[in-house]
């Protein structure tokens, strides 16, 4: 009874602070100029809900799985966000890249919402092949010069941080609240899919 309470209140936390960051928030990639220098790339992503919906779940798999995960699953989606960052930044062109923003917060959502986890190769080359779809949306904000290289730096500490975080969220979670934990987390996985669909209709 005591962890039923404990999943219930955790559920209206995470669902306070979903209601409380999602009206505020603007997509981190819709009408910008071109930015940089490197504390612009740092303060991005947390402009946007969508990118960091997307870095957080990254964050919260890592911690659910454990073990390597912990920093296999965040490097795979910083290493091939930096790689779809330099072909923003070099104007190659990327195919749905909204759309698959939007797909990756539903897929991350609902990985997080199942109660059979993926094995991490397959999670870390899920994470990889939709990082590239984020890195592109915003390499092709940043400037075309040594300052656009900055600003893609301080982009990737920002992910780091941001991964770190659900991280720390899942593990503590985890050690808290130990098999109800992983309750919780579905639960969030849940709110985050759900959150990925609005995104993917334009509610936000």
């Amino acid at each position: 009874m005591r962890h039923a309470h404990s999943i219930a209140r955790s559920g209206r936390l995470i669902a306070a602070v979903l209601a409380a960051i999602l009206p505020s928030l603007a997509m981190a990639h819709a009408g910008h100029d071109h930015t940089a220098g490197f504390m612009a790339g740092l303060t991005h992503p947390f402009s946007g809900v969508d990118h960091m919906l997307a870095m957080v779940a990254v964050g919260l798999l890592a911690g659910r799985l454990g073990g390597a995960a912990l920093w296999q699953v965040p490097a795979s989606f910083v290493a091939m966000m930096a790689c779809g960052t330099m072909l923003g930044m070099a104007h190659i062109p990327l195919p749905i890249v909204e759309t698959g923003i939007a797909i990756s917060i539903v897929v991350f959502g609902a990985l997080l919402a199942s109660s059979r986890p993926l094995t991490v190769a397959t999670t870390t080359a899920l994470v990889a092949c939709f990082a590239l779809f984020h890195g592109h949306a915003h390499g092709t904000e940043a400037a075309a010069d040594i300052s656009g290289t900055a600003y893609a730096a301080g982009l990737m500490w920002a992910s780091a941080l941001l991964h770190l975080g659900g991280v720390l969220i899942a593990v503590m979670l985890m050690r808290a609240l130990h098999t109800q934990g992983e309750k919780v987390l579905q639960i969030g996985g849940g709110a985050i899919a759900a959150a990925g669909v609005a995104v993917f209709a334009g509610i936000l």
